[in-house]
């Protein structure tokens, strides 16, 4: 959704999968992923951010204009998972993506009972207690149109 709000315009896009993770499968320090959003936010007067850390996201909402939770259900995820193309900027070749799928389907099948910072519960927790202006779009068609319909009115937008 990040990429269709944006379109043509010279928006800053932070995917919060680039501070949060170290080399390989190893989390980096939480104070250390904060420190780089917090960089993120002073250097950029507009953005849009997107991820599914609860942690690093609580740090964003009192600068946030606009929250925006793409809840489609765990099966589209996991559809969505296995049709995504390679991510260079994640893995240094697609193989090394595929080796990655079989845990990354793993883990979004437990989206709904997961405890911690990635589960709809601590999704729902953010969404619920932000009080601007925000939307939970529930399948891929309505946050789709969403994107284009909605290009360039928000300052500041999250995406979970």
């Amino acid at each position: 959704m990040a990429r269709r709000l944006i379109g043509d315009q010279s928006i800053p896009r932070l995917s919060l999968d680039e501070i949060a993770w170290g080399e390989g499968t190893q989390r980096k320090p939480l104070d250390e992923s904060i420190r780089e959003l917090r960089q993120f936010l002073r250097s950029n007067e507009q953005w849009i951010i997107e991820g599914c850390y609860s942690d690093l996201v609580e740090v964003v909402l009192p600068f946030c204009t606009e929250l925006r939770f793409l809840n489609p259900g765990v099966e589209t995820c996991v559809e969505h998972c296995l049709r995504r193309p390679w991510e260079p900027e994640k893995f240094r070749s697609e193989d090394e993506q595929q080796e990655m799928l079989a845990s990354l389907i793993s883990w979004v099948r437990e989206y709904e009972t997961r405890p911690d910072e990635y589960g709809v519960e601590r999704h729902r927790k953010l969404f619920d207690s932000f009080s601007g202006k925000k939307k939970e779009y529930r399948s891929v068609d309505e946050y789709c149109k969403a994107g284009v319909q909605s290009r360039g009115r928000s300052k500041a937008g999250v995406t979970i």
